[in-house]
């Protein structure tokens, strides 16, 4: 490097690559912890720095210039062997990170019983959730060894990730209570047929909208995804206060509210899938315990009374 020249900040080759990876800046702000205008930031230094252009911003996200691409691989490099250094000065006794969508889905609540196991066992292990947007942030956090394991709706192909069935979690209906279902015991799904069903939180590309969508072909009714999204107490008084019927888990811990009312699907009652999944070569002393504590109670697919869509099935089966 000549003289003169500024050295490269890593915090802003981790936003470029952050950026690159989910397309959309807020995302990558998520995914970093941070603002949307500290990544935008950290971009425009880094290209400073550069001298080059290395993102545009298009319809579809920001797509990387052809200086960016020549770039990519050297950042993630940089990036990679930042965070291999890190983990070599914490040492093997970290805690066991583990990635979960949201803190109130019954991924959390497996995650307390395991550590509560390890605590009866004088085992002591640490065990730390991370929260992002699911399975497109984390399988690159995986295979970076940013987190240890996480739980989502993962189908089709895995590479090098190694899966484990962990919940079938009941969906119900979620309805004001001067809704004329709000006083049934349960709803058949061929009933839902011709209706819109309102669920801002379905991000478009994830895991969980495709299920959502494909369950909407599979009998008959329209997802509404309109929002914005301002997170569950807001989304459970919406529907309260008569914005629309909705799709919720029916173990996910929600916040009350007195205007709603759940009520379980059924004839085939649908099931959202959650699994385990790590990367084989993750050595994490923690791990493997963590692996077996979720095979040993995997949850099995009843076909004949729920409902997977077919690329889910085998794996549950």
């Amino acid at each position: 490097m000549e003289e003169g020249e500024a050295d490269l900040d890593l915090g802003t080759v981790r936003a470029f690559v952050a950026v690159t990876e989910e397309r959309y800046f807020s995302e990558a702000a998520t995914r970093l912890g941070i603002s949307q205008q500290a990544v935008s930031k950290r971009i425009a230094k880094l290209e400073s720095d550069l001298g080059l252009r290395l993102l545009s911003r298009t319809r579809n996200g920001a797509e990387p210039t052809e200086d960016g691409r020549a770039f990519l691989p050297h950042a993630r490099a940089l990036v990679a062997i930042a965070d291999q250094t890190r983990e070599v000065l914490r040492g093997r006794r970290r805690a066991l990170r583990v990635d979960v969508l949201d803190t109130r889905l019954p991924a959390t609540d497996l995650l307390r019983t395991f550590h509560r196991a390890l605590q009866r066992a004088n085992q002591e292990a640490g065990v730390e959730i991370v929260t992002s947007n699911g399975l497109r942030s984390a399988r690159v956090a995986l295979e970076r060894g940013a987190v240890d394991a996480a739980f989502c709706r993962a189908s089709g192909p895995l590479e090098e990730l190694g899966s484990v069935p962990a919940v079938l979690e009941p969906i119900h209906l979620l309805v004001s209570r001067g809704h004329p279902l709000a006083g049934r015991t349960s709803v058949r799904m061929a009933e839902l047929a011709g209706t819109v069903v309102w669920m801002p939180g379905n991000v478009p590309g994830s895991e969980w909208e495709e299920l959502y969508r494909l369950l909407g072909d599979a009998f008959g009714f329209r997802i509404d995804a309109s929002g914005p999204d301002f997170g569950w107490e807001h989304f459970v008084a919406d529907v309260g206060a008569g914005r629309g019927v909705s799709l919720v888990g029916g173990l996910i811990r929600l916040p009350w509210h007195p205007d709603t009312v759940q009520v379980p699907l059924v004839e085939p009652a649908p099931v959202y899938p959650a699994s385990l999944l790590f990367h084989r070569r993750n050595r994490h002393p923690v791990l493997e315990a963590l692996v077996r504590f979720v095979t040993a109670d995997r949850p099995a697919f009843d076909p004949a009374r729920q409902w997977l869509p077919e690329p889910d099935r085998a794996a549950f089966s």
